[in-house]
């Protein structure tokens, strides 16, 4: 009996998870993975194939009937529904409409809605169950209803309760904790007069976009959030589970444009897609490479009349870039968690400035003294400690502040910061060491 078969027939029908599930099938061999997808239940299809990483999408869906499909759709949230149509688009969009057909039409009608919005929109993350309640609804009513949606799964996550008026303006939000706390017998308006203010709602805007939410949600440590229209009306909600998986797509992002590769490209198994995407990015370091090659060039007399400059040339490339690399990799950071003001700009430069500058002092007096000795060389110890300073403190400065100006500009600091600070540290790191030694050693 394979995994997955064990799993289902020692686990309980209501104890069964898709994630278990998902667990299960990425530890699989390719044979044992398609052979065991026959097993997923018909209920669960949709959702173990949207777990599962994207290159196995179109492995579970060839494996099961649209209508199956459809079926295991509908038990899904609006904005989960709408990911899976969209992603069965890019892959087989016959099979897409032939799903979307099966659906109930209140279940179309949200996924439409949902898909007006772009991948930067608030509304697209946004899901359309959500429970309201109006003003002059009692609270005991109000427990009731929530009570009943419950017990027939028709609610999940369910900690706030959005309250709005006659014309579904969203008015106030109320925690769980205090919902509980209020008078029952009494009305909603009731309870929240004797403290209006505590039951603003924190809210996000349909077009408003994606970013600015999650620093939401992260300053005032929400679990969900509405989300309204420019005219106020409720439209939905934005919960804590879809904001994990935006920061942690936010991350990947940056830790592939950093590296010079795409996520599309390496999610997907085409090995010419990946290939180009990296090939473009080691193009650009090559003209990096070559501008460096151009400032060592210059000192071709230099470098012939004193041998150690060419066995020390590495240290100081190497060390710049790296300093530079911390500086970048901070600012990257904390310009994508938007703890970098506005105005902030000069003392995240000063801070990684002063940084860059007492770690080139403490290693520049090392590599000097070591270099001294090795050579048996003073003067030659001192080039090295000056370039190693005047690198580490130009890597310093160039990390954080070419970020800082990318974001100015509106690029993505993440994207080409890379290639500029390379290029600056080590043309600068191999003209003040040349440069130096020509002045000093010759």
């Amino acid at each position: 009996m394979d995994r997955l078969k064990q799993y289902l027939n020692t686990t309980s029908t209501d104890e069964i998870h898709s994630s278990e599930i998902v667990k299960i099938l990425k530890d699989l061999d390719d044979k044992s993975f398609y052979k065991s997808l026959s097993s997923i239940p018909k209920e669960l299809i949709a959702k173990v194939a949207l777990e599962l990483p994207d290159r196995y999408f179109e492995d579970v869906i060839e494996k099961f009937s649209s209508k199956d499909i459809a079926l295991s759709l509908m038990q899904l949230e609006s904005d989960d529904q709408t990911d899976f149509i969209q992603e069965l688009e890019d892959i087989d969009n016959s099979m897409a409409k032939k799903v979307f057909n099966f659906l109930h039409k209140d279940d179309q009608a949200d996924i439409l809605q949902l898909k007006k919005y772009s991948e930067d929109d608030a509304g697209a993350y946004m899901q359309l169950e959500v429970y309201t309640a109006k003003l002059h609804n009692s609270v005991n009513s109000v427990i009731k209803d929530f009570v009943k949606l419950r017990k027939k799964n028709e609610l999940e996550n369910v900690n706030y309760l959005f309250v709005t008026d006659d014309e579904d303006i969203l008015r106030y939000g109320i925690g769980l904790d205090s919902l509980l706390i209020f008078n029952f017998n009494t009305t909603l308006a009731q309870n929240i007069d004797e403290n209006p203010e505590k039951y603003k709602p924190i809210v996000a805007y349909d077009y408003e976009d994606i970013n600015s939410v999650v620093h939401k949600f992260q300053e005032y440590d929400l679990a969900s959030m509405p989300v309204i229209n420019d005219k106020g009306v409720l439209l939905g909600r934005i919960t804590s589970d879809d904001i994990y998986d935006i920061i942690d797509e936010l991350a990947t992002d940056q830790m592939y444009n950093l590296a010079g590769v795409d996520e599309d490209a390496e999610e997907d198994d085409d090995l010419l897609k990946a290939g180009k995407t990296r090939a473009l990015w080691l193009g650009l370091n090559l003209i990096t490479a070559i501008s460096a090659s151009l400032v060592i060039g210059m000192f071709e007399e230099t470098l012939a009349t004193v041998v150690a400059l060419a066995i020390l040339m590495p240290i100081v490339a190497s060390m710049g870039g790296n300093a530079g690399t911390q500086s970048l990799t901070v600012v990257v950071r904390q310009l994508a968690l938007g703890d970098i003001a506005k105005n902030d700009a000069f003392r995240t430069i000063k801070k990684e400035v002063i940084l860059s500058l007492a770690n080139g002092l403490i290693f520049a007096i090392i590599m000097g003294v070591i270099a001294s000795f090795w050579f048996d060389k003073w003067m030659l110890g001192i080039v090295i400690a000056l370039s190693m300073v005047i690198n580490l403190l130009m890597a310093g400065f160039f990390g954080s502040m070419v970020p800082l100006l990318l974001k100015r500009v509106g690029v993505d600091p993440a994207i080409g910061s890379t290639v500029i600070l390379t290029t600056i540290t080590d043309v600068v790191g191999f003209f003040s060491f040349l440069g130096l030694a020509t002045l000093i050693l010759i």
